[in-house]
C-alpha cells in the first residue's frame, strides 16, 4: 500500500495519459493515480481502464457525468483519498506541464516538515517553458494580484502542482471551498495558510502542453480575478482555529 496519491483530472486527454501514467510508475517512489474523468468524449477513460489490470491496485478511475470543474474533480479526488489511508495528496495535471519527475521532491517538501508544497513557476524567477509571452506575463502578476489582495506571500498563487499532508485536507472544511476554476487553486493555499499550515514553494519547470488542448478561459480567469476579492472579504467573518473544523 503506498502512503502517497496522485489526483488527475482530466477531459480529453487521450494524447497523454498513458504516457503519464506510465512514468509516474516508473518512478523509485510508489505513487498510487486516482484519475477522475469528466466524461471526456474521446476514450480517455477507456484507456486508463485498459491499463488497470496491469496496474491492478495502484491506478484508479473515478467517472463524473459531464465537464464539472476542476476544483469539483479535486474535491471529489480529496474526499475519496480521505476515505483511504493514504498520507500524501498530490495535484497534478496529465498534460507533462508538471514533470511527474518533481513529485518526489513535493513530496520530500512535506515528509521535511511543509503542510502543502508547491511546485513553483515563479520562486526562483520565471520557469516557464513554451508559453507566449502575454500568457506568461497574465500568470506572473495574477499571482502578484492575488499577494497584494490577500496578503499571503506565496511567489505563484495560482499553481496547480501540489502536495498536501493529510492533517491540511482532514482541517479544511473542503464543503465550503466555493470556486471550480483556478481560483480553486488560489483559495486552497490561502485557506491552508489561514488555519495556519506551512506551505511552502519548490522551484519547478513549468513545460507547456505539447499534445491536447489548453482548458483555461476568459470565464476561468474572470472567476479568478474577482474571487480573489470575494475571499478576502468572507475571510473576515469566518473563524480559521482549528477547533473550529467539523
Amino acid at each position: 500500500m503506498s502512503d502517497s496519491l496522485i489526483i488527475i483530472p482530466t477531459y480529453n486527454e487521450k494524447e497523454n495519459i498513458e504516457k503519464i501514467i506510465r512514468k509516474v510508475f516508473s518512478l523509485i517512489q510508489p505513487f498510487h493515480v486516482l484519475i477522475i474523468d469528466d466524461g471526456s468524449p474521446d476514450g480517455t477513460a477507456a484507456i486508463v481502464k485498459l491499463l488497470q489490470p496491469e496496474f491492478e491496485g495502484r491506478l484508479f478511475i473515478e467517472e463524473r457525468a459531464g465537464k464539472q470543474g476542476l476544483g469539483t474533480a479535486y474535491i471529489y479526488g480529496f474526499n475519496w483519498a480521505l476515505q483511504r489511508s493514504y498520507q500524501y495528496i498530490f495535484e497534478m495535471d496529465a498534460d507533462f506541464s508538471h514533470n511527474p519527475d518533481d513529485l518526489s521532491r513535493l513530496r520530500e517538501a512535506c515528509v521535511q516538515g511543509a503542510d502543502v508544497a508547491i511546485g513553483s513557476r515563479y520562486v526562483k524567477g520565471v520557469n516557464v517553458v513554451n508559453w507566449p509571452m502575454g500568457r506568461v506575463l497574465m500568470s506572473y502578476f495574477a499571482s502578484m494580484y492575488v499577494r497584494f489582495i490577500t496578503g499571503i506571500g506565496i511567489q505563484d498563487a495560482t499553481a496547480g502542482f501540489k502536495c498536501y499532508r493529510r492533517i491540511v485536507l482532514e482541517t479544511i472544511p473542503l464543503e465550503k471551498i466555493r470556486f471550480v476554476g483556478y481560483a480553486f487553486q488560489i483559495e486552497m493555499k490561502f485557506t491552508a495558510i489561514k488555519y495556519g499550515f506551512n506551505v511552502v514553494e519548490v522551484p519547478i519547470i513549468f513545460t507547456d502542453r505539447t499534445e491536447g488542448t489548453s482548458k483555461m478561459s476568459t470565464r476561468i480567469f474572470r472567476e479568478a480575478f474577482l474571487g480573489v476579492i470575494q475571499m478576502k472579504v468572507s475571510s473576515w467573518f469566518r473563524d480559521y482555529s482549528r477547533k473550529s473544523v467539523h
